[in-house]
């Protein structure tokens, strides 16, 4: 087999195969075998009628045929290999020679991934929430734990932000109840925006007794409610005086309001933090998708985004929710909800396509030691051997699949100690407190956070 190699424009390549007739020939016996197990020949037992009986009885011409459609996809995948051409769609084949008789030529049209510079990549810079807090802050923390052990004392006098109203909530669509918007006697604070924006604001004011009837869209839905709202009390929330004698009394760890505000203070950080580093990937592979310069191919989307809703799917059916059900109460249409994992499939291929640029421009590679390494990790983690493991991956043609990925990894892992972090005012935040000194022990621990960004279909 002989294959060549021409760039097309945009992210095409050609791959023209030529197969001599004698090595063809062979494709054809097999072909004939083939044939052998399916027909019945007077005299021989099934599978076992010489290749010139069969001739006889049926003629080169089919067994031909089915060597070409069996064949070019062996002898595709050969020259694809042969050539490391990076497939992202399925090829377009075109027979040139070779329909009934001599060698065989056909000509593949592959989309490939394309590769990409990603100028601006080494001063990026990633906003993040500053975990820390100013002192108006921790006062306000301190005032919300004090009205979590506030008691609740009816008044007579308009709900006001802040005060808790005991209610009966009715929401119907087309006079039908809406799921979760049907309830009595419901204890609702005012100011946390639960139900629906402009929720808050139609109750706010109204007295004990009281009755209203509104239309408002509910969080999470894209459908108007009419909602109709009785108002059976308002509560206001009393906290009670705070000296050193009552933190003392009171709280666990703590003997003095300023050792109370302390220990509020370190805790409410150690949260804040936590939740920026969670949160950290997701907002730097944002910051980082926006460098692409080029829309995403739509294959790759595609193939994503089909993964995407499958795996979704199935996380809901392995809890026994139906998307139908989930659908209908998240006030979702299945356009809608297709469009939203869409978005997320495109902002994947960005980052998939920007994490292999950045790990081309700075030389990331991965040693045969290394890849021996995740061989005996990725067994561990299956229960098999190394060599097993080793041998399905190559037997699948998927070790550079996964080299990419360990490449990918450790592209990410010096974007998260590289790029310039700032906080929600401009500052810039030193690294390690963003980060954490000992946060990235194993270079290849990015590939966890990389998961939700470029899932499997999408490398």
């Amino acid at each position: 087999m002989k294959s060549v190699l021409e760039a097309l424009e945009g992210n095409q390549v050609k791959l023209s195969v030529e197969v001599d007739e004698s090595e063809f020939d062979r494709n054809i016996d097999k072909a004939f075998k083939k044939i052998a197990e399916q027909v019945r020949i007077p005299g021989f037992r099934p599978g076992k009628a010489p290749r010139k009986v069969l001739e006889a009885q049926i003629g080169v011409g089919a067994a031909r045929a089915k060597a070409l459609e069996d064949a070019i996809p062996e002898y595709l995948t050969l020259a694809v290999r042969e050539h490391e051409v990076d497939l992202i769609d399925t090829p377009k084949v075109e027979l040139i020679e070779g329909q009934e008789s001599g060698p065989v030529k056909f000509d593949a049209t592959c989309e490939v991934r394309p590769e990409i510079t990603l100028p601006g990549y080494e001063g990026l810079r990633v906003e993040i929430v500053n975990p820390q807090f100013s002192d108006d802050e921790i006062d306000e923390a301190v005032q919300a734990e004090l009205r979590r052990r506030g008691t609740l004392a009816d008044v007579d006098r308009p709900a006001q932000v802040g005060d808790h109203v005991v209610l009966d909530l009715e929401g119907t669509r087309d006079g039908q109840p809406v799921p979760g918007l049907n309830v009595e006697e419901w204890s609702y604070e005012i100011g946390r925006g639960w139900v629906a924006t402009g929720f808050d604001d139609q109750i706010t004011g109204a007295e004990r007794g009281e009755e209203m009837s509104f239309t408002l869209v509910p969080n999470g839905s894209e459908e108007a409610a009419d909602f109709t709202v009785k108002v059976i009390k308002v509560q206001e929330i009393l906290v009670p005086e705070v000296d050193d004698a009552w933190v003392a009394e009171n709280i666990t760890d703590a003997e003095t309001v300023t050792g109370w505000r302390e220990m509020i203070r370190s805790r409410y950080e150690e949260m804040g933090t936590n939740q920026m580093r969670s949160t950290l990937v997701d907002r730097l592979t944002d910051s980082l998708a926006r460098l692409v310069g080029i829309d995403p191919p739509e294959s790759m989307v595609q193939r994503d985004l089909e993964a995407r809703f499958r795996n979704t799917v199935q996380q809901m059916q392995s809890q026994g929710i139906p998307l139908e059900q989930w659908l209908q109460v998240t006030g979702q249409d299945p356009d809608s909800f297709v469009a939203g994992l869409r978005e997320q499939s495109e902002k994947a291929v960005r980052v998939d396509l920007a994490l292999r640029a950045v790990a081309v421009a700075r030389g990331i590679d991965v040693p045969g030691a290394d890849l021996e390494a995740e061989f005996a990790a990725i067994a561990t983690r299956v229960g098999e051997k190394t060599t097993k493991v080793r041998r399905l991956y190559e037997q699948n043609d998927a070790v550079g699949d996964l080299v990419w990925q360990m490449r990918k990894s450790r592209a990410l892992d010096w974007l998260l100690h590289n790029v310039t972090y700032v906080d929600q005012t401009g500052r810039v935040m030193d690294v390690d407190d963003v980060v954490g000194p000992d946060d990235v022990p194993d270079p290849d621990r990015a590939r966890d956070n990389l998961h939700d960004q470029t899932t499997k279909d999408a490398q």
